[in-house]
């Protein structure tokens, strides 16, 4: 069993994780006049999602028990190992997430890669479908996922519910967008075996939610996404069309997604629009 929460423990662990990034690790410009080592208190917040001032008195030790999910937004922010990250759990009085499937803890290599794609968007998603992590251009694409509650933040669970998500996708797209999400889950399912908890509770989640995620899954149709084309539209700069590339991790439980307009195209000039737009309008657009 993991040890009661552990304040003076983890704001020390806490603030030397903190110290010990620069800003290049993360993806952001160097700057000048940086008077503290390492990541700012303000930085490490905004990734993690969370106010600043709670980081603080995380540091200082007179913080209430964090969740889970503030931990495991921590330990994506800061660039945790696992083992780091279970480190994290334990000195927060939590049980370490169990098995080897790395789960929602972004793997270190990938999030290193997302880091250096500050052109194109890109994002992180777990087997099931669970949005993990996103870079700015896809903020400003797809919209912000920051007021969503982190069960709901599955891009199959959002095709299938939310109807702003489909919004911004051309009408005869939907159907061949849906039956490839469920196609993919099915896959992931089946690899997970027929014993995982997590995933016969979405599949469970969806069913009840959606008949046509039902209907789409009885068809039981596998396929892989790891390439494709996909069109977009953006509120400001209108449809952009996006060669779309699946990089998968060794384990498969997590990939790395890359939306890469043909080159030459209105679609590459509309995206040269989309990084001075910025993610505001898509905010405004999407839940």
């Amino acid at each position: 069993m993991p040890s009661e929460l552990n304040r003076r423990e983890l704001a020390d662990f806490l603030r030397r994780s903190r110290e010990r990034l620069r800003p290049h690790d993360v993806g952001l410009a160097s700057g000048p006049r940086r008077r503290t080592p390492g990541l700012r208190r303000e930085e490490v917040a905004q990734l993690a999602g969370m106010s600043a001032d709670y980081l603080m008195r995380l540091e200082q030790a007179r913080s209430p028990q964090p969740s889970t999910q503030m931990l495991g937004a921590l330990a994506r922010a800061l660039r945790l190992t696992e083992d780091e990250r279970d480190h994290l759990f334990v000195l927060a009085g939590h049980r370490p997430p169990e098995g080897r499937r790395a789960g929602s803890h972004v793997r270190p290599g990938l999030l290193y890669l997302l880091d250096q794609l500050a052109r194109t968007p890109a994002q992180i998603l777990g087997d099931l479908g669970d949005l993990l992590a996103q870079n700015a251009m896809a903020e400003a694409l797809f919209g912000c996922v920051c007021t969503v509650e982190e069960p709901d933040r599955n891009v199959v669970w959002r095709w299938f519910t939310d109807p702003f998500v489909r919004e911004a996708y051309p009408e005869d797209e939907h159907e061949r967008r849906g039956r490839l999400v469920v196609a993919d889950l099915r896959t992931a399912v089946a690899r997970r075996g027929s014993g995982d908890a997590e995933a016969a509770a979405l599949v469970a989640r969806l069913r009840e939610a959606s008949e046509e995620f039902a209907a789409i899954w009885d068809r039981h149709e596998v396929a892989v996404r790891r390439q494709s084309r996909l069109r977009v539209r953006h509120p400001e700069v209108g449809l952009i069309e996006f060669d779309y590339e699946a990089l998968l991790s060794p384990a498969e439980d997590q990939r790395l997604l890359l939306f890469t307009p043909p080159p030459g195209t209105p679609s590459a000039e509309a995206l040269d629009l989309l990084r001075v737009v910025g993610p505001e309008t898509a905010h405004r657009s999407h839940r």
